[in-house]
């Protein structure tokens, strides 16, 4: 719905639609057909970014980056290629040609005209050293900043020429497109070449530098990183020296393991120590005390023999335990163990017991028990002896160890941070040797003119033209909240609707006049919604005969609406009283020159006034600043009512608008039902809220709206 009311406004303004665009591509054309034509050349950079030729040796990092760092890539060689330094490196070169050239890109500009021979010459040597140093022009200064206006007055500036430039990457490929348009094409080719070829020298420059800086950094850190790290090798391998320190660690593990062995052995020996013991008190108690004189008597001589060979057997027990158990002591222990044992079985065969006793086999056993015991009983005190030596030599390892500890830790960082400098000076200087080589494969050259653009530009005008219009159109229509449709009256007073009556333009009051008029359209759609405001009138009355017309504001209708009602009752054989209630516009009364009026008909005391008769008659009114209770009181008003009703089918009563305050309301009083005309194309102001409350308070009294002058089509 609302698309179509949309479109219904811009047919209503189609010629406004027709005329502007037209009037903008005739403007248009005058003012593009003296444009002059554009040449454009195009020059290509390969940059070598993902050309897999240039990245044999780093094919395998070049293979990893991404796509974003690509495009990074990218990016930065476009930004240093629009650097303000660049682009004033071609103005300079533009400038510079047109001084020295008889051929100049452009016509000369009246400033270029001004100068003479000796300031092009200040011009050219100014221009040339600003061009070698690569040094922008000062604008605070008079003599450069004057050299700055020569420039803009060719459109040699840096303004100018960017808007000339173009310069992408062409797609996914390794290439960067240049482009200028101008009206020369010696001058686009000029600004292409120049503007490459400064920016592959000034990249290569930079680059070059900054990568060479680089690697001298790296190599120098490199340098002192290692030194630092020798430094601390050297520090570690003297204390090592100086305390002789060969490998802590194993050290420290032989040493432990041997003092578990002497605590194995320890813990044996105390075991043999003990059952020796246990097992000489069970021999002695076998032994009576005489024997045991006798037996120590007999056996003096070969107890000394026992006693020097066991002290052997002592002394070298201690050099077997001192040697950590070396093998060569275990063979003579064995030996001396031998003679010690037949020693003892000499004694046995000596007859120097008692031979009333037999109990030579055990004298034979308590001294080789005894023995045994005295070699556990001393190995002990060796093994005490060397565990003692072994945990002396682990605590003193101790210190040691976290002294190297410390210069272990210290000498891992510094390898690490020789060993990172080193990856990373590797790194850099493989990229240094292979990075980017910029290289303007495509040379521009002068082309030729680019298809004209002149008639595109008309029709885009047209086309902006056309469109500002519907836009413009739409917005208005879109703020527009005048009513013009029954539906949007609806809508926002919340009350109903009756019909609508078209425009009629050129018509007059003249009853006759304005039905009679069958071959006009307009007159002919009028009398057909009159009849259609007739019938609803009709069904809202419900036998009732006294019809109010007001309306919200003045001149919105309400004569024409009346009239014209009046006159269709009259058509169909009712007798109709058309009663002009508005005393301050009388345009009725005006009108039809009635022969009664309400001031002499609604008197208390009427006697004198006219008969009613015909089948429509007219009550109208002197005018003037008077309200019908004025006139006379409300009794007797109703009265003279029920007398006109049983006179008259219909009586139809035009009152004031509602702005007037009680003088539309006193005649709505007598009312039995109450239509208000409201003129199309008009909104409803805030003002008129208290008039719309009213007549929402009528309830049923009010029928509905009247809209007046509507543009709604037939059909």
């Amino acid at each position: 719905m609302e698309l179509v009311s949309f479109l219904k406004v811009l047919w209503k303004h189609k010629n406004l639609l027709i005329i502007i665009p037209l009037v903008t591509i005739i403007i248009s054309y005058f003012l593009v057909k003296n444009l002059a034509d554009k040449y454009v050349s195009k020059s290509q950079i390969a940059t070598g970014i993902i050309d897999e030729s240039r990245h044999l040796l780093d094919k395998e990092s070049n293979s990893a980056a991404q796509a974003q760092q690509i495009n990074q890539s990218f990016s930065n060689l476009i930004e240093i290629m629009k650097l303000k330094k660049l682009i004033n490196q071609v103005s300079y070169q533009l400038i510079l040609h047109d001084l020295t050239s008889p051929t100049p890109f452009k016509p000369y500009s009246k400033l270029f005209l001004s100068m003479n021979a000796g300031a092009k010459k200040h011009a050219i040597e100014l221009f040339k050293g600003k061009f070698q140093r690569m040094e922008p022009l000062d604008y605070y200064n008079k003599d450069e900043n004057g050299l700055n206006e020569l420039m803009r007055s060719m459109k040699y500036d840096e303004r100018s020429l960017r808007e000339d430039l173009l310069i992408v990457r062409d797609e996914d490929s390794d290439f960067i497109s240049v482009s200028c348009e101008s009206p020369n094409p010696q001058l686009s080719a000029f600004v292409v070449n120049v503007l490459c070829r400064e920016f592959i020298n000034y990249y290569t420059h930079t680059i070059k530098q900054n990568e060479t800086d680089a690697v001298t950094f790296l190599a120098n850190l490199m340098d002192e990183k290692r030194e630092a790290l020798n430094r601390k090798t050297a520090q570690l391998q003297q204390y090592k020296i100086a305390n002789g320190v060969l490998n802590l660690e194993e050290q420290s593990k032989g040493i432990f393991d041997q003092i578990m062995i002497y605590n194995d052995r320890k813990q044996q020996a105390e075991k043999d120590v003990a059952s020796y013991n246990g097992a000489l008190n069970n021999i002695d108690n076998k032994f009576d005390p005489k024997d045991r004189n006798y037996i120590e008597a007999t056996l003096n001589k070969y107890n000394t023999a026992v006693v020097g060979t066991q002290e052997q057997l002592h002394l070298l027990t201690d050099k077997y335990v001192r040697s950590n158990f070396a093998p060569q002591y275990k063979a003579q222990i064995d030996s001396l163990t031998k003679q010690l044992t037949q020693q003892i079985n000499l004694t046995s065969d000596k007859y120097i017991t008692n031979p009333l006793t037999g109990k030579d086999a055990l004298v034979t056993q308590k001294l080789t028990l005894e023995v045994s015991r005295d070699l556990a009983k001393y190995s002990i005190v060796a093994i005490n002896s060397a565990l003692n030596q072994l945990n002396a030599k682990f605590n003193r390892l101790v210190p040691f160890d976290a002294t190297v500890k410390t210069y272990n830790f210290e000498l891992d960082i510094a390898s690490k941070e020789y060993l990172d400098v080193l990856n990373k000076y590797n790194e850099t200087n493989l990229k240094s040797t292979f990075s980017i080589k910029l290289r303007q494969v495509d040379y521009a050259t002068p082309d030729a003119a680019e298809p004209s653009k002149k008639m595109l530009l008309i029709i885009l005008s047209g086309f902006a033209a056309f469109a500002f219009c519907i836009i413009t159109l739409f917005v208005i229509y879109f703020f527009d909240d005048t009513v013009k449709q029954p539906a949007e009256l609806v809508n926002q007073t919340n009350l109903p609707s009756l019909g609508y009556l078209n425009a009629v333009t050129g018509g007059t009051l003249d009853l006759k006049k304005l039905w009679d008029v069958e071959h006009r359209e307009k007159m002919k759609h009028f009398k057909e919604l009159i009849r259609s405001i007739r019938f609803e009138v009709d069904q809202e009355l419900k036998g009732e005969k006294v019809l109010a017309i007001t309306s919200l504001a003045h001149h919105e209708g309400k004569t024409v609406l009346a009239i014209s009602l009046a006159y269709s009752y009259a058509m169909i054989n009712k007798k109709v009283l058309l009663i002009d209630g508005n005393f301050g516009n009388p345009t009725i009364t005006n009108t039809t020159q009635p022969r009664l009026y309400i001031e002499d008909y609604f008197k208390n005391n009427p006697d004198n006034y006219e008969a009613f008769s015909g089948a429509t008659t007219v009550l109208g009114n002197h005018g003037g600043d008077v309200t019908l209770l004025e006139v006379s009181d409300e009794k007797f008003i109703r009265s003279r009512f029920n007398e006109l009703k049983t006179k008259y089918d219909i009586i139809i009563i035009e009152t004031p608008a509602l702005s007037s305050l009680n003088k539309s309301k006193e005649w709505i009083l007598f009312a039995n039902k109450t239509i208000a005309v409201f003129e199309a194309n008009k909104g409803v102001k805030k003002s008129q809220r208290n008039d719309l409350n009213y007549l929402r308070n009528l309830n049923e009294k009010f029928a509905g709206w009247i809209l007046n002058k509507a543009s709604i089509p037939e059909g």
